[in-house]
């Protein structure tokens, strides 16, 4: 039996447009993804009899094919024929249905450490094609790094990393459905973030150009649903953060910050509060 232990890091959106609704239902967008030190720990492990065998940290996770890492091993296990199985063990510490692509994360270094256990050599894109079948984030969590994502979160351009930031992660406890935010998004109308600037900024490496045009179009939905999601994103903003912005589809928020002390500050004031038990003090994570 072998083994190999991997991270799968947690993502921020810094830039979350939404072009449009496509006639087979999925949109159309346009993102600037960035990788941060959030991440979970995979243990995955060879076995000499067939079958996938998942345990997690968390009990309410489930271990079967609702789960992300299940389908990514069994989709690799049929793509490669192989006949053995695996065992994985999970250590869950990114929050679940938070907008940081964590499932997503999972199944993408479940895609790799199996690559690497099984040595079958699979490139980066082919691994990219597998995933895109278990989700639209997985490409890029394969990738990590700074990049845009366009089309439906496949087509992806590496970027410029950008200047060092102190990110803080702040998580309400509530939870988002991803397909009703879609779903009640009016993207004609909902206001749509300058991905361009922030290009531009990331080109610069001026982190105060980045954090002045962090946007996300799907704010436009989640916040009026989730309240708290402006309030925190305004507590930041008062703490010193020199922007702030919800990533995914929520309800995760995050401020970015030039200064230390400002950023570990505004992290103990959030963590002695209703929401400490989900903030994270962590920066951007890049190859």
């Amino acid at each position: 039996m072998e083994s190999i232990q991997v991270k799968a890091y947690a993502k921020i959106n810094l830039g979350l447009d939404v072009l449009r609704r496509r006639p087979d239902g999925y949109h159309e967008v346009r993102m600037v993804m960035q990788t941060i030190r959030l991440f979970d720990k995979l243990t995955v492990r060879t076995t000499h009899t067939p079958g996938i065998t998942i345990r997690t940290n968390l009990s309410y996770l489930p271990c079967d094919e609702n789960n992300l890492i299940y389908r990514a091993a069994a989709l690799f296990l049929e793509e490669t024929r192989q006949k053995a199985g695996v065992y994985i063990t999970l250590e869950k510490h990114i929050p679940v249905a938070a907008g940081l692509a964590g499932g997503s994360s999972d199944a993408a270094a479940t895609l790799t450490a199996l690559n690497e256990l099984y040595r079958t050599g699979l490139s980066l894109k082919h691994l990219q094609e597998l995933g895109v079948r278990l989700g639209a984030d997985v490409p890029y969590c394969l990738l990590q790094g700074a990049a845009l994502s366009e089309g439906i979160g496949e087509i992806l351009t590496p970027l410029p990393a950008p200047p060092a930031a102190h990110c803080l992660v702040v998580k309400p406890p509530v939870s988002v459905s991803t397909r009703y935010v879609y779903e009640h998004l009016t993207a004609d109308t909902a206001p749509h973030p300058d991905i361009d600037a922030l290009l531009d900024a990331l080109k610069a490496g001026s982190l105060p150009n980045l954090a002045a045009h962090l946007g996300n179009t799907l704010e436009s939905v989640t916040i009026p649903l989730h309240p708290e999601i402006a309030a925190i994103k305004e507590e930041l903003l008062q703490l010193g953060a020199l922007g702030s912005l919800m990533s995914g589809s929520g309800p995760t928020v995050f401020g970015l910050f030039s200064d230390r002390q400002a950023a570990e500050r505004a992290f103990y004031h959030f963590k002695v509060g209703e929401y400490g038990r989900q903030t994270y003090l962590t920066g951007f994570w890049n190859r």
